[in-house]
C-alpha cells in the first residue's frame, strides 16, 4: 500500500508516518529505491493504529516505544503509570490557576452562607489542624483551607494523620472561584459570632471579611501551598469494609484507651473479647487506630450513627456522618503486632 492508501486505512497523516519511520518505530515494509516511495503492509496497521493511540494521550516517544513491543499487561502498567502523571499535573494546573485567578481577581469573590452552617463547618474542621510550632508546615497545617466556587464552599484541614473536609453550598456566590489559607484559630474564634446570623458574607479581599448584617471581622490569611488534598482523596481504593455504627457508643468505649483494634464483620465490631458493638455493614476487617484521634473523628461528627469504610489497613480510615454527607474525616490507622 502507498503511504497515502495506509495513512487513510490506520488514521495517521503521511508526514506522520514519515517521522514515525525517522524514529524507527513504523518502518515501512519496502522503500523504493529510485525514488523513496514508502510502501506499507496491511499487517502493519495494527502497530500504527496503537502507535497512533499511544501519541493521543501523550505517551512519551521512549514509552512508545517500549509499549510497541511488549505484551498487553505491560502496555496497559504503561498506560495507568501515564495516566496518574496527567492527572497529578491537571491538579497542579488547576492549583495555580486558581492560585492566579484568586490574587488578580480576588476582590470580586464574595460567597454568602447560612451562619449556622458556617459555623459548624468551622467547629467539624478545625480540630484536624496542627500546632504552628514546626516550621513552615507547622504553619501551614495550623490552617484551614477554605475553596470558594459557584457550587460549594470547602473547608479543608489536616494534621498529618486526620484529613477533615466539609462543603457548604452557598445561598448567593460572586466573582471566580479561589481560595484563601485561614488560621484555625482565628476561625474558631468567630464561630459563636458566625453562628447568631442568619447569613454570613464572605469576602475575599487581601485577607477574609466576614460580613454579619452591619458588623464585620476580618481575618488575616496565610500566603502558602497547601497540601494536595484532593489527591489523597482520589487514591483512596475502594473500601472493603463498610459498616454503620453507633457513634456515642463507640465514643464511650474509646474513653481513657490508647491504642484500639477493631475486628469487624457485617454484624458486629469486636475490640477485644470484653466489647461488641452492633453494625449494619458489608465485608470484614481488622484495624487498629489510636484512641484520641479517632475520638476527635467522632466528636467532630453529628448525629446518633457514623459510617466508617475501611479498605487497606496501612490506609487512611473514612469517617463520614451518616446524617450529614457534607462532612468527610480520614483518620490514619495504626500497625497492629500479631
Amino acid at each position: 500500500m502507498t503511504i497515502s492508501e495506509f495513512a487513510r486505512l490506520v488514521g495517521l497523516a503521511p508526514s506522520a508516518l514519515r517521522f514515525y519511520d525517522d524514529c524507527g518505530l513504523l518502518p515501512p515494509a519496502e522503500v523504493d529505491a529510485t525514488n523513496g516511495y514508502r510502501y506499507y503492509d496491511p499487517s502493519q496497521a495494527d502497530r500504527a493504529r496503537l502507535l497512533r493511540d499511544l501519541r493521543e494521550i501523550d505517551l512519551p516517544l521512549p514509552d512508545v516505544r517500549q509499549a510497541l513491543d511488549a505484551p498487553p499487561a505491560e502496555v496497559a502498567d504503561l498506560i495507568r503509570a501515564h495516566l496518574r502523571t496527567l492527572q497529578a499535573k491537571s491538579t497542579a494546573t488547576q492549583e495555580a490557576a486558581t492560585r492566579l485567578l484568586t490574587q488578580l481577581l480576588s476582590h470580586h469573590t464574595t460567597a454568602t452562607l447560612g451562619g449556622p452552617e458556617l459555623s459548624s463547618a468551622i467547629r467539624q474542621v478545625t480540630p484536624a489542624t496542627a500546632s504552628d510550632d514546626e516550621g513552615e508546615l507547622g504553619l501551614v497545617l495550623s490552617c484551614v483551607l477554605v475553596e470558594f466556587s459557584p457550587d460549594e464552599v470547602v473547608f479543608v484541614a489536616t494534621d498529618r494523620y486526620r484529613l477533615a473536609v466539609r462543603s457548604v453550598r452557598p445561598v448567593e456566590f460572586g466573582g471566580v472561584s479561589g481560595r484563601v489559607l485561614v488560621r484555625a484559630a482565628d476561625l474558631a474564634a468567630v464561630s459563636r459570632w458566625v453562628a447568631a446570623g442568619d447569613v454570613v458574607r464572605m469576602e475575599v479581599d487581601g485577607g477574609l471579611v466576614l460580613v454579619r448584617g452591619d458588623e464585620s471581622r476580618e481575618l488575616e490569611t496565610v500566603d502558602a501551598e497547601y497540601p494536595a488534598y484532593q489527591q489523597i482523596l482520589e487514591g483512596l481504593a475502594p473500601p472493603t469494609c463498610r459498616v454503620v455504627v453507633d457513634r456515642l457508643r463507640l465514643l464511650d468505649v474509646l474513653a481513657g484507651r490508647e491504642i484500639v483494634a477493631f475486628d469487624i464483620d457485617p454484624e458486629v465490631l469486636r475490640i477485644g473479647d470484653e466489647v461488641q458493638l452492633d453494625v449494619i455493614g458489608t465485608g470484614t476487617a481488622r484495624v487498629g487506630f489510636t484512641a484520641s484521634l479517632l475520638t476527635a473523628a467522632l466528636e467532630a461528627s453529628v448525629g446518633p450513627d457514623v459510617l466508617l469504610e475501611i479498605g487497606d489497613p496501612s490506609r487512611p480510615v473514612v469517617v463520614r456522618s451518616a446524617d450529614q454527607g457534607t462532612f468527610t474525616t480520614l483518620v490514619m490507622p495504626v500497625r497492629l503486632d500479631g
